[in-house]
Order: structure tokens, then sequence, then C-alpha cells
């Protein structure tokens, strides 16, 4: 059972129209409704970017690096996968980038050095304020395209 994908420039009403009779006949409605809104989210989802500053790749690198020498209990996973995904470049969907801008609400802490606290640790492994500025900006011309 194939699932279909959003079409170039598909509306979601209309991707769901189309999605959901296809895949009612092997889910039911409910389930199927769920299948599509998640395809259709991943669809728009896909557009992705790597454009990020130098900056925040040289934090989140500098933060894991400190983590493997001296072992660290700060942040969480997603913290840490963040970091990794900065320091290798990846590319970071919408969502992603709009997780790293929020980020922001942590500033104050980004000056605890990485011995007496997790603030300034953190703050570097999600791209320091090179990444969390890039991804406020980076968020603000995304949305401007919509």
């Amino acid at each position: 059972m194939p699932i279909p994908k959003p079409k170039a420039k598909e509306s979601q009403k209309d991707f769901m129209m189309r999605c959901i009779p296809q895949l009612s006949k092997y889910h039911e409605k409910k389930q199927a409704m769920a299948i599509c809104y998640d395809t259709y989210r991943e669809g728009v989802e896909l557009e992705s970017y790597n454009d990020y500053p130098q900056g925040a790749v040289n934090n989140a690198k500098r933060a894991l690096a400190w983590k493997k020498k001296n072992g660290s209990k700060c942040g969480t996973s997603v913290g840490w996968r963040r970091a990794s995904q900065i320091a290798s470049k990846s590319n970071l969907t919408r969502s992603t980038i709009a997780r790293m801008a929020s980020f922001k609400r942590h500033q104050q802490n980004k000056d605890v050095p990485y011995t007496e606290g997790c603030g300034g640790l953190m703050w570097d492994a999600w791209g320091g304020s090179a990444g969390v500025n890039w991804a406020i900006s980076k968020l603000k011309q995304i949305d401007k395209k919509k």
C-alpha cells in the first residue's frame, strides 16, 4: 500500500482530500487521517538548511569536545543531538530551526563557565549566540516566503 506524497504547492486540504480516500481502503478513517497528516507535514518539512555560520559550528564542536573530555550531566539528549547536528553541518528543518531560535530564552546563562554549571556549555551546544541569532533570522526569512 503506497502512501501518497504531497505534490509541489499542493495545499494541505487538497492533499488530505486525495490521500484519505486512498488510505481508507487499508486503514480506519482516523488512522488514514493521521497518516496523511503526518505525510503532508513531512513533505512540507523536507526543505532544510545548513547555511548557519561557522561560529555556530565551532561553538557546538567546543561543547561536544568538552563533554567528551570531562563528561557532563548537563542538558538533554535533544540538546546533545542538536550539538552533533550543528557540529557536522547537518541540514536542519524549519521546526528544528524554530527550536534553536527558542533557545534564546537561555541567553542569560551563556557566560557561565563550563566548569561552574550547565548554562554556557548548553548555550554553546545549541550553537551559541551565532547559532541562536542565525536561527531567529532564518526563521523570519523562511516564514516570509510562505
